[in-house]
């Protein structure tokens, strides 16, 4: 377990003598600090977390590293590189070191505890199905080994390293989601974790208008697989293109996977089962195998292979891989709940883009009942924005008995249905949740399946909310 010892070694580069303080969990949010905790002050302009140290120490948190000097309010140990710290000189705790910065402080604790771990690292990116992949992927290799995995989407710069800090002696695997916003970002992750197997799920249009375009993306999640050891394995996506492409970035061992037989793992006869999961037939080299899921959606069947691979890379068998495959408890973002009138709404909410609302939609093609599609705007989707939400909207006209579209980007979603031949009678426009709540409860009847799916900042997640809180 990590102790004070590894904090003040790992930023000054010399370890003291007699300071055996274990720290028992990393928290940025002083509300989650427990006793023996160590709480990172970082600094922002909405939330500072310099403002709330005293909760941190009220909450049992042992030391807080910060980089604003509060030697007026707390006892404070400045450290810098080359710092020769005795157990003297260490002060009553609770109390404060002082840093130049919070966040490289953080990363390179993370990074010099990284190196004290023999644990195997697998990393996760992709612009779709990280944490599902994620998710299933570490049930898979926890039929064999002890495997810590990130806590919800702690999976940035600041995220990474927290995870990072909770690896311990015992752990023998830990699966990593990376998150990508800006060209580097991997790289830097990748520093800090050092995996030795790499899977990248898929290239779309999310968050490019951060990064510019899908080549960009592209580039920035190739990141991952130009820094996996000659030992390691990448694990890629045959069936996208721009995926399948970075098997020139590799050094090391390569693992594609797909619906295409020319992939090494592959799949077909795949049947989805609605909310059942999905049964599918898989290949590896003259072996085939029955597989049933209980993942929705038949896109699902590419993360039940990505987790096969990673199996496969770090030495399970195939009984074991197939057993972590059925038996799993991945946490899905999408949750089914029953409204009063007898509607199945399906919320979908956590985010949206083109890619992951194509998928959802395809689900819902497979239920019973009348399709009522609830789509908002997606977001952040730059010099894809209308391309994307006519996309959305051709399909939801392949689908859908009604279509209800909310916000300004949402008119693209409606206008693109109407324009591939959705009578303008069940199109239904709205600016904003309230009102997209109101005419749900006039219509939604015994029967109905309705999909909610919109951009985090859309906040779709009230109408479900809304909508569920009727019972």
């Amino acid at each position: 377990m990590l102790n004070l010892a590894d904090v003040i070694e790992a930023i000054t580069g010399k370890r003291p003598q007699g300071v055996d303080l274990l720290i028992t969990d990393a928290f940025i949010d002083s509300r989650q600090s427990i006793p023996g905790s160590i709480f990172f002050a970082i600094p922002g302009e909405r939330v500072d977390g310099h403002n709330y140290v005293g909760d941190a120490f009220h909450k049992g948190s042992n030391i807080a590293v910060i980089q604003k000097d509060l030697s007026g309010l707390f006892p404070v140990l400045k450290l810098d590189q080359g710092t020769i710290i005795s157990k003297s000189d260490l002060p009553d705790i609770p109390f404060c070191i002082l840093v130049d910065n919070t966040i490289l402080a953080l990363q390179t604790i993370a990074k010099f505890w990284r190196t004290k771990m023999k644990l195997q690292v697998t990393g996760i990116t992709g612009s779709v199905g990280k944490s599902t992949t994620k998710e299933l992927v570490a049930e898979v290799l926890n039929q064999k080994f002890r495997t810590l995995k990130n806590a919800g989407n702690l999976n940035n710069e600041i995220g990474l390293p927290l995870t990072i800090l909770r690896m311990t002696e015992g752990h023998e695997q830990a699966v990593l989601e990376m998150g990508f916003y800006i060209p580097g970002e991997i790289t830097l992750l990748c520093d800090i974790a050092r995996p030795i197997v790499g899977v990248v799920t898929n290239i779309g249009t999310v968050h490019a208008e951060r990064a510019g375009s899908q080549a960009t993306i592209a580039q920035g999640k190739a990141e991952l697989i130009q820094s996996l050891p000659v030992e390691g394995t990448a694990i890629l996506n045959y069936d996208d293109p721009l995926v399948k492409a970075m098997e020139k970035d590799a050094k090391c061992r390569v693992i594609s996977y797909g619906i295409n037989p020319e992939a090494d793992i592959w799949a077909d006869h795949i049947i989805g089962e609605g909310l059942e999961g999905i049964r599918f037939h898989l290949h590896y080299k003259d072996e085939i195998f029955q597989i049933r899921v209980p993942l929705i959606g038949q896109h699902s069947v590419h993360t039940a292979l990505r987790a096969a691979a990673v199996g496969l890379a770090q030495g399970l068998t195939w009984g074991e891989i197939i057993v972590g495959l059925r038996t799993s408890r991945a946490q899905l973002r999408l949750v089914a709940v029953h409204t009063v009138s007898g509607a199945l709404v399906l919320d979908d909410t956590y985010n949206a883009s083109p890619e992951s609302t194509l998928a959802a939609l395809n689900l819902l093609e497979e239920l019973e009942g009348r399709k009522i599609a609830v789509l908002g705007d997606m977001l952040e989707l730059g010099p894809y924005t209308a391309e994307g939400h006519e996309k959305v909207g051709f399909r939801a006209s392949e689908i859908v008995e009604e279509l209800v579209v909310v916000g300004e980007l949402g008119k693209l979603i409606g206008d693109a249905a109407h324009e591939a031949g959705l009578s303008m009678r069940h199109i239904h426009y709205f600016l904003n949740t309230e009102e997209t709540t109101e005419f749900l409860q006039t219509i939604l009847a015994e029967g109905d399946v309705v999909l909610v799916k919109g951009s985090h900042g859309m906040r779709m997640d009230r109408i479900v909310s809304a909508l569920e809180s009727e019972e």
